[in-house]
């Protein structure tokens, strides 16, 4: 009778688990889409030259020297930091 007991609660117990846990997921997922539209900021596109960054987001704050086969570039602009390969973009992220 006891064991019975126990069997159930543990069923309705894993149950309820099984029920939150999608939930619980859905909610962290918009969360982390929300944050990255609130931190979101126009920034370079990959593929752009470096000519085209320049003129659209003016001189970074500050450059790096080239580094590395392929050499890869930095600039430093107040809001976001671009990598290049060569002349052109390959990521821009947020600082």
């Amino acid at each position: 009778m006891v064991i019975n007991t126990v069997y159930r609660m543990l069923s309705c117990l894993a149950v309820s688990l099984m029920l939150a846990g999608p939930a619980a997921a859905d909610t962290l997922l918009i969360e982390s889409v929300q944050a990255a539209r609130a931190t979101a900021t126009e920034r370079p596109t990959r593929g752009l030259s470096m000519d085209s960054v320049e003129a659209r987001w003016g001189a970074p704050a500050s450059r790096s020297a080239a580094i590395g086969k392929p050499p890869i570039t930095r600039w430093e602009y107040p809001s976001f930091v671009v990598y290049f390969e060569y002349q052109h973009v390959i990521d821009a992220v947020p600082r």
